[in-house]
């Protein structure tokens, strides 16, 4: 993949220091992230990856919540990190710039939990089945996967929220896949239980919390 390829925080580089405020404000922050930390339940002893941590956000929460754990940040975008990095000062939070591969992630570290959120919706159609196909040969035999973002809108009140917000920030070609329910595909495989846990609608889209878990034969 390209190293160059991405689509920064709220679509362009000069808007990154404005996306913590934006994301606050406009996609009801409080609510989903908290949902998804409870979700993702880190745990003394959990290596959990943060793929597209962008600012550190849920990395702030989640190694608060449980400094006993170990977790990596990964994201492409070395101004975002930056920012994240600022937040970040415990000893057990790792940030490492790049695209999620198998070579991403230090060797002999294998994840517990793999999370990701707002990440999605700004990838390539053809890349969202590898990076979830990738997350998932990632993961420990009974790992979890914990993402959040924009799924199907349902509603017209939904899709034209996201049309007039997500959409003229981060362009129409990779997100309409969200929006027409490409995750709540991609994220069904073969030995994963996976399930969609909640939904929120916000002045950007609903966005939507999926969990899929290895389920033994």
């Amino acid at each position: 993949m390209d190293n160059n390829n991405y689509t920064p925080p709220l679509g362009y580089k000069a808007l990154t220091p404005f996306y913590d405020l934006v994301i606050r404000y406009l996609t009801r922050e409080s609510a989903w992230r908290s949902a998804l930390v409870k979700q993702i339940n880190p745990l003394p002893g959990d290596r959990i990856l943060d793929v597209g941590c962008g600012t550190g956000s849920l990395l702030a929460v989640l190694a608060e919540q449980c400094p006993e754990a170990d977790f990596i940040g990964l994201d492409p975008d070395i101004g975002a990190l930056e920012r994240a990095s600022k937040k970040l000062n415990s000893p057990n939070v790792r940030l490492i710039p790049g695209f999620l591969s198998k070579e991403a992630v230090p060797k002999g570290w294998q994840p517990t939990k793999i999370t990701s959120s707002l990440m999605f919706h700004q990838v390539a159609l053809e890349k969202k089945s590898e990076i979830a196909k990738i997350m998932r040969s990632l993961l420990i035999p009974d790992g979890e996967l914990h993402i959040a973002d924009y799924a199907m809108q349902k509603s017209p009140l939904m899709r034209a929220a996201f049309r007039m917000t997500v959409q003229q920030l981060d362009g129409v070609e990779d997100t309409k896949h969200n929006a027409e329910g490409i995750l709540e595909k991609i994220l069904v495989a073969p030995g994963y239980l996976t399930e969609k846990t909640l939904s929120f609608p916000t002045a950007t889209g609903s966005i939507s919390l999926f969990k899929a878990k290895f389920v033994a034969s």
